[in-house]
């Protein structure tokens, strides 16, 4: 009889713990995610020992190991069969040796030219037929087009670096490297049009400070026809020009566009060095869906040290790193009181995402999860500081969401209910608009998430000017008190997600142009 009474009573308090609506645990558990835990965590991840957790260096496996240690310390299981880390190569090469003459004469690596390393293909390249574009600008919208009635396939194209003043006024666009003028427009016009490479002139020569001959790291190596592309001299520009001595810039400016013959010989010469990253991706299985999966991420890495600077990335993405730890401490505290979600938790801290999405990308082309059976990826990058260029009156009481009408219907539903129910942010749209101009849908790991037709939400401050992308981006400067709101808000949308009868709906398309 006792033995029946005792199982009575497990199963009445059984029932009792699963009849309680969970709201009451979820708030309890949210008490955690507080700012003093918040900065705790994020002290560490951007500390100096940390070097800015570039992607590859020392500091992010420092990070990643940080990051690991906590995920362990929390009772959370292995994301990667026995291992918290899933591990990706990653490439980088290294000129070796050069060569670059004109007409016979020999120029000289800094003093005159230098080669984008990661265009470069290996080997020795001869050519008789040099186009002048002269600044090399197409922009249909205001009706230029400097390279009309030139033939430039398979031939080298000479162009002069920016646009004079009145051209840019005409195109009327950013003065960054993908306006018109701007490098990465000039490189993609001249490929294009099919040209054997393109030679940018530039004023800066000779240069001050030394030019690494390491090139920038990569995923996946270039692909399709060689290409090469330089950046020269004027005194080079000149000799390519059938001119014996140099010339000025307003000269070289004043030649007639056409194509012009000389005696050109490059050669170079590189190794492929193979690094490593890491995503670092721990699990709290669920119970009766715990083969269905929700995803909480974020990214890791940062700009590193350069020119003796570290660059912290407190806000970009220490917080959002920072958030997921919090909330996986969260979590884990809740089921270790008997408060387990029904679908497996994902709790996944990307690298690479400053090279270029490099970590979800691997991911997602080498899932360990079945993408279909993921429910969500919620993604949180910079949410710590406030927008400097925000008008309203809510500063204090804000995030930005983006995601919320594509994909899934039921998105914005059980986000907004959650967090008017507990938090009362103001939930902003603004930057999920498709015409937004600093494509930020495009800019975080969510997207490699969402190619694949899973749901996403992406919550995100607005920090694009300040201290974004600068040595100045601190721990000192992150808001705690609102970054601990909104890191609750996202915990309260995962416990739903996590808990509810069905994986969220994938009712509407992405509705967005593929491309980045």
């Amino acid at each position: 009889m006792m033995k029946k009474m005792l199982l009575v009573a497990a199963l009445f308090a059984t029932w009792q713990l699963q009849a309680q609506t969970g709201d009451d645990a979820a708030q309890k558990f949210a008490q955690l995610i507080t700012p003093a835990a918040l900065k705790e965590k994020l002290t560490i991840l951007a500390s100096d020992e940390m070097e800015g957790r570039e992607t590859a260096m020392p500091g992010q496996k420092k990070a990643a190991a940080y990051i690991e240690s906590e995920f362990k310390k929390f009772g959370l299981k292995p994301g990667n069969g026995n291992s918290y880390q899933q591990y990706y190569p990653v490439y980088q090469d290294e000129l070796t040796g050069e060569q670059f003459r004109i007409n016979g004469v020999s120029y000289s690596w800094d003093k005159d030219y230098n080669f984008s390393i990661n265009a470069l293909q290996d080997g020795q390249f001869n050519y008789q037929q040099i186009v002048f574009a002269c600044y090399g600008i197409v922009d249909e919208k205001a009706g230029i087009n400097q390279y009309k009635g030139l033939d430039v396939a398979g031939k080298l194209v000479v162009v002069l670096e920016g646009a004079p003043k009145d051209l840019m006024e005409k195109i009327n666009a950013p003065n960054n490297r993908f306006s018109p003028f701007g490098m990465y427009a000039k490189v993609m016009a001249a490929r294009r049009l099919g040209a054997a490479g393109i030679l940018l002139v530039s004023k800066e020569y000779p240069r001050e400070k030394p030019v690494s001959k390491m090139g920038n790291m990569y995923l996946k190596a270039n692909e399709g026809k060689p290409f090469i592309n330089a950046t020269i001299s004027t005194a080079m520009a000149s000799a390519l020009l059938g001119r014996t001595a140099p010339l000025n810039w307003n000269d070289l400016a004043a030649i007639n566009p056409g194509t012009y013959t000389a005696d050109v010989q490059i050669a170079m010469h590189k190794k492929t060095n193979e690094l490593q990253s890491s995503n670092v991706i721990a699990i709290l299985p669920g119970t009766d869906k715990k083969d269905e999966y929700v995803f909480l991420t974020a990214h890791y890495d940062h700009l590193g040290k350069h020119d003796g600077k570290i660059y912290y990335g407190a806000d970009d993405d220490g917080s959002g790193t920072t958030a997921v730890l919090q909330m996986a401490e969260a979590f884990s505290a809740a089921a270790k009181k008997g408060y387990k979600p029904h679908r497996t938790i994902v709790f996944m801290t990307v690298s690479g995402e400053e090279k270029g999405l490099w970590g979800s990308e691997y991911y997602s082309e080498h899932p360990i999860f079945p993408l279909d059976k993921t429910s969500v990826d919620l993604n949180t990058d910079m949410i710590g500081r406030i927008d400097t260029e925000r008008k309203s009156d809510d500063t204090l009481n804000y995030v930005y969401v983006i995601g919320h009408d594509k994909l899934s219907s039921e998105l914005p539903i059980i986000n907004e209910a959650a967090n008017k129910k507990y938090v009362g942010l103001n939930l902003d749209y603004k930057y999920d608009d498709p015409r937004d101009p600093n494509r930020i849908y495009y800019r975080s790991d969510h997207y490699n998430f969402a190619k694949k037709g899973v749901p996403i939400l992406f919550f995100y401050d607005g920090m694009l000017l300040a201290d974004y992308h600068k040595p100045t981006d601190t721990v000192d400067k992150i808001n705690f008190d609102l970054m601990s709101k909104r890191a609750q808000m996202i915990f309260y949308t995962a416990w739903e997600m996590a808990n509810r009868n069905n994986m969220l709906l994938r009712d509407k398309p992405l509705n967005m142009p593929n491309a980045r």
